[in-house]
């Protein structure tokens, strides 16, 4: 069970080799997570990850997980959760996508919104309701602001993640009073594997400053968390634009 500060005994991360899902379980089990399971495909790098976790104290897990692969999530997730409580569910795993390259190839295309919107829906229901049935925990969602406006440059990613920031919204409100937490995370550019090579965005951020902000919001019951916080007002701003000119700005 979490304590009373929010931070939870009982960690699942899925997509166990993301840089934002490991800064955040090193956060938590700093402060109180003694079990973690990390669910993603079988490689090298999972293990190297789950080994770095458990030198910080924590028994830690691994399990096959594919967001591909949305037939097998009933039962991969299910033998996580039949080992005893999960206290906090991160929905971690995405990809960024080539847009230049995936406007020229719509099966590549369709491989992003597969992985970021259809397998989290497969995997946010299953863990959701999987939640619901232990009567507690918390499901973090990691969306990102480019869900908050579709852009030139980013439009076919923005989109698989504007969907599955209103799924989880939607989520969050059909589990209001179940004693399940949902909580949307908005973060701006993070400096990460995902996105090495590619020029910075203002505002960028790291995975420890995410890892903060999760932190936070679990302490707070937030629903919704912008990293930094001040991407909240400057979207608030952008999504008001009239179109004509936002597609000539330089975002």
């Amino acid at each position: 069970m979490k304590d009373a500060f929010g931070i939870p005994q009982s960690l699942l991360v899925l997509g166990g080799t993301s840089d934002i899902g490991l800064a955040t379980a090193r956060r938590m089990i700093a402060r109180r997570t003694r079990t973690v399971w990390l669910a993603g495909r079988p490689s090298p790098a999972l293990e190297r990850s789950a080994d770095a976790l458990r030198a910080l104290g924590a028994d830690v897990r691994t399990v096959a997980f594919d967001a591909l692969d949305p037939d097998s999530h009933e039962s991969v997730l299910g033998k996580v959760f039949a080992e005893g409580d999960i206290d906090m569910v991160l929905l971690a795993f995405g990809i960024l996508g080539d847009q230049a390259h995936d406007e020229r190839d719509p099966s590549a295309a369709v491989r992003v919104a597969q992985t970021n919107y259809t397998g989290a829906v497969s995997a946010g229901l299953i863990s959701a309701r999987a939640l619901q049935a232990q009567g507690h925990g918390s499901l973090v969602v990691l969306s990102s602001v480019a869900g908050e406006r579709a852009r030139r440059a980013n439009f076919i990613y923005g989109s698989s993640k504007a969907g599955l920031d209103a799924f989880a919204q939607g989520l969050g409100d059909a589990l209001h009073g179940t004693g399940v937490h949902v909580m949307v995370v908005r973060p701006g550019f993070v400096r990460s594997k995902m996105t090495a090579g590619r020029a910075e965005a203002p505002l960028a951020t790291t995975p420890q400053a995410v890892a903060a902000a999760v932190e936070l919001g679990l302490r707070r019951r937030s629903e919704t968390v912008w990293v930094p916080g001040t991407l909240r007002v400057l979207m608030s701003a952008l999504r008001h634009v009239p179109r004509a000119v936002f597609r000539r700005l330089p975002v």
